[in-house]
């Protein structure tokens, strides 16, 4: 099993943190402070628990005076993005002391942002501040958009996505998205990958309450280049897997009246955890003419209650010959991973073609 991403925050990092601050401020006192961080209840923590502890931490052994402190703080982001010369993950308690302790200056820790998000990035950080003053600051994540360097324009977008994965929602932007717009315009044909990427997944995040927006966007947007066609197939993905007819047309799924699905089997009727779904079927095209296909399968996973919940995944997106069959075996791991929890008992598949779900199938899991 691989090693969990918390344990990257370790007694190696945080004493070269402490060997840093001394650098910094020569009366630091890195034994207490490694000493605080190390507590009784470090080993419950979880990730990002454990950044925000080192945070926290590290402001009682600074300047109460915050103005004071993040200056030590900036002078620690120097030190230590010259001895990885890379964007840090492990760093994420920098943004964090931010969040906690410049909550009530905003200017002071925006400048701090700014600078901190160039070597860790700032996305959580940046949240509470937007709610706090949703103005002031999508006009300076507009700013942001525009800036020189790569790892701030892609903040811009990162930081105000309505849905952000582990951070906190941003209501206002979830009823409406408007001040977002102006941001992902400017970074639309963005020349880095890294920024595009953010801006996929922002219009991804607005695409789960105002798909209509989104869908108006992407058809503006095509055709523009090659990477905001990228952006918008990938912004998209959550519709294309909910079968959107419009959004599937517009790659050029369209009806898949001619596209039989036959032979379905499900080869493990009864999986034991740890194992393998396997399942086959053959694809008909009866057209006369070639067929793009979006070949998917849906798992309908059995939750606590006894309900199914359902989860697509994507097989294929290719054209099919015309008058042409076509076999197909897939398997799915039902091996224990940390971000799904399996139960026993009835599960199904399902096969989806361009959108359409079709026939279905139980299966069993079992942990014995």
């Amino acid at each position: 099993m691989a090693e969990p991403l918390k344990n990257m925050i370790n007694p190696k990092l945080v004493e070269q943190v402490g060997n840093q601050l001394i650098q910094i401020k020569s009366d630091f006192n890195k034994d207490a402070f490694i000493k605080e961080v190390f507590d009784n209840n470090w080993e419950n923590l979880e990730l990002k628990d454990r950044m925000n502890h080192v945070a926290y931490i590290m402001g009682q052994h600074l300047p109460a005076d915050y103005a004071e402190s993040i200056e030590i703080v900036l002078a620690l982001t120097n030190l230590a993005q010259n001895d990885s010369k890379e964007m840090s993950f492990v760093y994420m308690f920098l943004p964090s002391y931010v969040e906690q302790f410049g909550i009530q200056d905003t200017a002071t820790s925006v400048k701090a942002m700014e600078r901190i998000t160039q070597f860790s990035s700032c996305e959580f950080a940046v949240r509470p501040f937007i709610i706090n003053n949703q103005d002031i600051m999508m006009e300076q994540m507009l700013n942001w958009s525009m800036h020189e360097h790569e790892n701030v324009r892609r903040f811009s977008s990162e930081g105000c996505r309505p849905r952000l994965p582990w951070a906190m929602g941003l209501p206002e932007l979830k009823k409406d998205p408007a001040p977002i717009m102006p941001i992902l315009e400017n970074l639309k044909d963005d020349a880095s990958e890294f920024v595009r990427k953010s801006v996929a997944n922002n219009l991804n995040d607005i695409s789960k309450d105002h798909p209509e927006l989104v869908l108006s966007i992407a058809k503006r947007w095509q055709g523009k280049s090659k990477n905001t066609d990228w952006i918008i197939k990938h912004g998209l993905r959550t519709l294309l897997k909910a079968g959107n007819q419009t959004a599937l047309e517009m790659f050029g799924f369209g009806s898949s009246k001619d596209i039989k699905a036959e032979n379905f089997k499900v080869i493990t009727p009864l999986v034991k955890l740890g194992d393998y779904l396997e399942f086959s079927f053959d694809i008909n095209n009866t057209s006369n003419s070639d067929s793009n296909i979006r070949l998917e399968y849906a798992v309908y996973y059995q939750k606590a209650n006894g309900s199914l919940a359902k989860k697509v995944y994507k097989i294929s997106e290719k054209m099919y010959a015309a008058n042409s069959t076509s076999n197909i075996k897939r398997r799915q791991s039902f091996k224990v991973i940390s971000t799904r929890k399996f139960h026993e008992g009835l599960h199904q598949v399902a096969l989806v073609i361009n959108g359409i779900e079709m026939e279905k199938h139980d299966f069993e899991l079992t942990f014995e």
